[in-house]
C-alpha cells in the first residue's frame, strides 16, 4: 500500500513537496506499529476520534488523498495519488 508513495518521497525529495499523513479513528499505539513497521519516511499526525479534519474535506473513505497547491489552495480529492497533477503544480512554482 504504502510503495508507490514511498517512492514519490524519494523521487521529489529535492522539490517544493510534501507528503502528510493523517491518522484517525484508530489507536496511537496502533499508528505508531504501523509507522515503524512500514517504514514511514513522511511526517503523520494523529487526528484521534476528533471529525474536524475528516468532515472539513469531506472524507468519505481511506485513504483519501488531498493535493493543496503552493498557495494553499485544495486542487484534487481523491482515492488515488495524481502524479499529473503533482508534476504540473511543481512545473508551476
Amino acid at each position: 500500500m504504502y510503495g508507490h508513495e514511498r517512492a514519490l518521497v524519494e523521487r521529489l525529495k529535492d522539490q517544493p513537496f510534501a507528503l502528510v499523513g493523517y491518522n484517525f479513528g484508530d489507536e496511537l499505539e496502533h499508528i505508531r506499529n504501523a509507522v515503524e513497521e512500514n517504514n514511514l519516511t513522511w511526517r503523520s499526525f494523529f487526528g484521534g476520534k476528533d471529525r474536524t479534519v475528516p468532515e472539513k474535506y469531506a472524507v468519505q473513505g481511506y485513504p483519501t488523498i488531498v493535493i493543496i497547491d503552493a498557495e494553499g489552495v485544495i486542487r484534487s480529492v481523491g482515492h488515488r495519488t495524481n502524479d499529473e497533477l503533482i508534476e504540473e503544480l511543481l512545473a508551476e512554482m
